[in-house]
């Protein structure tokens, strides 16, 4: 079975007993099988980020803006705030690494990353962030004296090597846990709002952001701009199909308004199957008018089964734990797919009027 934790501006959403796609033509043939099972906990409208892991599938973090960082260790079904006093109050970024569940980031406002090592039980601030030379330059509007950590990416091939994206100004990274960091590099975007990796391609990072797609096939050194078919340009999530490197799903919208407000919300899904992720082009010089090295095109997916069009909030997408299995949460459900995209379903659950127009922020899917 697959568990689901789903966070909004409404709460938090779990929704247990989804069925392991790999099991469903033995559990088709069981008539006493049910369907998933949705409980509805930590109801507040400051929640700003979620994580789990696979590897700790009861134990969720999920930030909030001005109540620092909340640890669930049963599943979501009770909360106890952690971290007091060495977390930032806002915490705006919160990422369980995939080479150990007991190495848990997290991000704030203003920027600053810190790490813990015991599971979320006792915290330190990693040095040297704000002393970047760049850091005069980060802002988010629309409170102009200040910006956040908005994503924070482990590398599944190097427990070391984390990407960092500051909204508004920079994605910056380091190789050595946090201890150092590196500036931005030229070429990358400046409004990263998530990112993704896949552990068969640990070198092909991908990332949504508000000034358009990018991705880069060496690590992180150099970044491309592959738009062909995107023709909405501010990406909020991305997620990679757990059983194909090539296959991205992506949520976009024409700005920041029609993403995020209710009264003028207008979101789309984009899917794009790259060709071979050895062909590397020269990002250094590829224009953002360009394809991408491999010519792989966006697709717009408007049929699927995930509302999309006028009057939808972006979703939040994530990876399931079977080849072709991804999520799309709105606020008018959540939604899976077990073929890569070409079809979703709505998860049949007793959906909550209060997550009706509000903005999801968080999507972790474990196995249980």
């Amino acid at each position: 079975m697959v568990t689901c934790y789903a966070a909004s501006s409404a709460g938090v959403l779990v929704v247990r007993g989804v069925a392991d796609v790999r099991d469903t033509g033995d559990r088709a043939s069981d008539d006493t099988a049910t369907g998933p099972d949705a409980e509805y906990t930590f109801e507040r409208d400051d929640i700003e980020c979620l994580d789990a892991a696979i590897d700790a599938p009861e134990r969720v973090f999920c930030g909030t803006f001005d109540a620092g960082l909340h640890r669930s260790v049963d599943g979501g079904r009770t909360w106890k705030r952690v971290g007091e006093p060495a977390l930032a109050t806002s915490v705006t970024s919160v990422t369980v690494s995939p080479h150990d569940p007991d190495v848990v980031y997290a991000g704030s406002e203003p920027s600053a990353v810190y790490r813990s090592t015991d599971g979320g039980d006792t915290w330190s601030e990693l040095p040297g962030l704000a002393d970047l030379p760049s850091a005069s330059t980060w802002a988010f509007p629309p409170r102009p004296h200040t910006h956040h950590v908005r994503w924070i990416e482990v590398d599944p091939a190097d427990p070391a090597h984390l990407y960092v994206a500051v909204e508004a100004g920079a994605l910056i990274q380091s190789r050595d846990g946090g201890e150092t960091w590196e500036e931005r590099a030229p070429s990358t975007r400046r409004d990263t709002h998530s990112m993704a990796i896949h552990p068969d391609a640990s070198e092909v990072v991908r990332a949504a952001a508000g000034d358009g797609y990018a991705e880069s096939r060496d690590g992180g050194e150099s970044w491309s701009f592959p738009q062909e078919g995107l023709k909405h340009r501010y990406c909020w999530s991305v997620a990679i199909d757990p059983g194909d490197p090539r296959r991205v799903l992506l949520s976009a919208a024409a700005g920041a308004r029609r993403a995020h407000s209710t009264g003028s919300a207008a979101s789309y899904l984009y899917r794009r199957v790259d060709g071979d992720l050895d062909a590397v082009g020269d990002a250094s010089t590829q224009r953002e008018t360009e394809p991408a090295a491999t010519e792989a095109e966006w697709e717009r997916i408007d049929d699927a089964g995930v509302p999309t069009g006028e009057g939808v909030l972006r979703p939040t997408l994530a990876a399931g734990v079977a080849d072709g299995e991804l999520f799309a949460f709105t606020d008018r459900g959540l939604f899976r797919t077990t073929d890569g995209g070409d079809g979703f379903e709505r998860l049949e659950i007793d959906w909550s009027e209060s997550f009706r127009d509000t903005t999801t922020s968080g999507l972790a899917v474990v196995e249980q």
